[in-house]
């Protein structure tokens, strides 16, 4: 089970600085299923290129990587933050010596990261030209940052030298956040990406018109991109970064054989120790599965289409443990629900006859079918909205909408959803009901569209596939253009309200994929964000989980299991429930 455990320093993997192992003949490659979307922490929103972010650009805590459940542990924080008795004041103190890697801006000289930078990183996810989707990180919790960003949108300037009364800098390498209300998962926060440090000059100097800076990656993290090998869409190298200060492994893993055999073969070790690493975007399910079996491909994620190839029950098939084929599997922290646009001339309102017509989508589909049809098993479908290994998930919650399709077509007929010569239904108004589901080009998207037009075909309703590239998707939902889709989320951190704030009206535009606004459960998610994980933070849970069954703007899905395969010669790899991108925790032997 996935928690979060007690932070402690002890074990922390940063604590013993180092020279960096990495040696350049040490080559990983990898493989993204979608192409990668820019490299600026602050914008980025897909799971794949924020697996480079996380390695170029470093926040002030990580996770421990084998620690179960999960550890908060310092990554350039010189110690686990100091918090106050009322939990609404965090002195956060910075590792000194640590440098971004260089770059022309900087003149040729060594330019240190301090708390200055830190703050900057935050204050600019409030910049409205940046239009951050990550701002809900911190929104309504910092004294006077939510004050800056309305000043902004008055003038059309955003000022960063403006003081922050919530930011508080007490020296070079100390910050001292205020918030407005006690807040116990900051910590969890500000080892989310979005929060790694920038420079402000390279943001100044190499920033668009958006004030993004998608192409000129300049962190403090082990790797740098290799930008004269970039080849967008289709390659993506990594290099050791040699300024990188390094660390010994030494974590400390479960008594199972996994994480024994993982601590023989790395403790000790300097890291990193892969010097390069090469990334192949590959769209397509069966190029990946045939690049693996080549030998092409170090180590890929095996989605759900794939399973059978080399999974029988959950566990690899004999013959590739026989080649040494390894398997690391875990169940995801996520949630993948179904949502309806609320914004949407047909599909939204809280009227009864719309309500009726979302409440019949849901009760049409069955989640256990396209588990089997698309996933091939591999996932577990969920009632609640905090999947399990979150904090504050539930498994006896049992939700009040169920799979019935003869009860959803009497609902719509009870609601003027007449159906026509032709078997499909119109509007009460008659005019003609069509629904646009829209899906990630591919496979995985094809079989989704396919689960979903029999269902909206068995209640008589009209849907048209809508298939786009993974870039044009996530624009057009944030923009809340697309009618319904299935939206995967998984855990930025490890609790519950990371899930409960995807629902919540005012992260419109930035989590909110759905566009709801339901003042009822909008109350209730304010409410539970003053409360500490526990059973009276738990009940506003449910609560809020009934308030969005009962409008019927979503629908809760599954959560997918997460199957990673690696070659023989790749050492101490293990999934992280959280981490994308571990390259700086393993090891691999050199390509013969």
């Amino acid at each position: 089970m996935l928690g979060l455990a007690a932070c402690s320093v002890a074990g922390a993997t940063y604590a013993a600085p180092a020279a960096n192992g990495a040696d350049p003949d040490k080559v990983l490659k990898w493989v993204f299923n979608v192409a990668e979307t820019g490299f600026d922490p602050a914008v980025t929103r897909d799971l794949y290129t924020n697996g480079i972010n996380y390695n170029v650009f470093e926040t002030l805590y990580s996770y421990d990587y084998l620690a179960s459940p999960v550890k908060l542990i310092p990554r350039t924080a010189d110690a686990l933050p100091e918090i106050s008795a009322d939990a609404k004041t965090y002195t956060i103190r910075l590792k000194k010596g640590i440098y971004f890697t260089d770059d022309p801006v900087f003149g040729g000289k060594k330019r240190e990261l301090t708390m200055a930078d830190y703050m900057y990183t935050i204050k600019r996810l409030f910049d409205p030209k940046l239009a951050s989707p990550h701002a809900w990180l911190f929104e309504g919790k910092i004294v006077g940052l939510d004050d800056l960003a309305k000043e902004a949108k008055k003038t059309g300037k955003f000022d960063y030298d403006a003081k922050v009364a919530g930011l508080e800098l007490v020296d070079k390498y100390t910050l001292r956040l205020h918030l407005t209300r006690p807040d116990f998962n900051m910590g969890l926060i500000l080892a989310h990406n979005p929060t790694g440090a920038v420079a402000r000059e390279v943001i100044e100097k190499y920033r668009n018109v958006q004030g993004a800076v998608l192409d000129r990656p300049v962190g403090t993290g082990p790797y740098i991109v290799a930008l004269d090998e970039w080849v967008r869409g289709a390659k993506i190298v990594l290099l050791a970064n040699p300024g990188f200060r390094g660390y010994i492994w030494d974590f400390q893993g479960g008594s199972n054989p996994e994480d024994q055999k993982i601590m023989a073969a790395m403790k000790g070790k300097r890291m990193p120790q892969i010097g390069r690493i090469e990334i192949s975007v590959m769209l397509e399910d069966q190029s990946r599965w045939l690049a693996f079996q080549n030998d092409e491909v170090d180590l890929f994620e095996l989605e759900g289409p794939l399973a059978p190839q080399a999974l029988d029950d959950g566990k690899l098939k004999p013959a590739l443990a026989k080649k040494g084929i390894q398997l690391s599997r875990i169940p995801d922290p996520e949630l993948t629900y179904y949502y309806w646009n609320m914004q949407d001339p047909v599909l939204g309102g809280f009227s009864k006859e719309k309500i009726a017509l979302r409440r019949a989508f849901a009760m049409s589909h069955n989640v256990d079918e396209e588990i089997r049809i698309v996933y091939n098993g591999n996932a577990v479908a969920l009632n609640f909205p905090v999947p399990p290994g979150v904090i504050g998930h539930d498994p006896n919650y049992k939700s009040s909408v169920q799979y019935n399709p003869a009860a959803a077509n009497a609902l719509l007929d009870k609601f003027g959803y007449k159906k026509g010569p032709d078997g499909y239904r119109t509007l009460p108004d008659g005019k003609p009901l069509e629904i646009r589901y829209s899906a990630r080009s591919g496979p995985v998207g094809k079989l989704q569209t396919e689960v979903w037009k029999k269902s909206y075909d068995s209640i008589g309703v009209r849907m048209k596939e809508d298939l786009l590239q993974f870039s044009e998707l996530l624009k057009a939902e944030q923009n809340c253009k697309l009618q319904t889709r299935n939206a995967p989320w998984l855990a930025d951190y490890p609790d519950g309200d990371n899930f409960m704030q995807l629902f919540y009206g005012p992260n419109t535009g930035q989590n909110n994929n759905g566009c709801v606004k339901i003042p009822e459960y909008d109350k209730l998610y304010v409410e539970s964000q003053k409360l500490p994980p526990g059973p009276e933070r738990d009940l506003l849970y449910h609560k809020m989980a009934r308030v969005m069954e009962v409008n019927a703007a979503q629908l809760m899905g599954f959560a997918r299991y997460r199957s990673m395969l690696a070659q023989p010669r790749v050492i101490g790899y293990k999934k992280h429930p959280i981490i994308y991108g571990e390259w700086m925790f393993f090891d691999i032997e050199k390509h013969q």
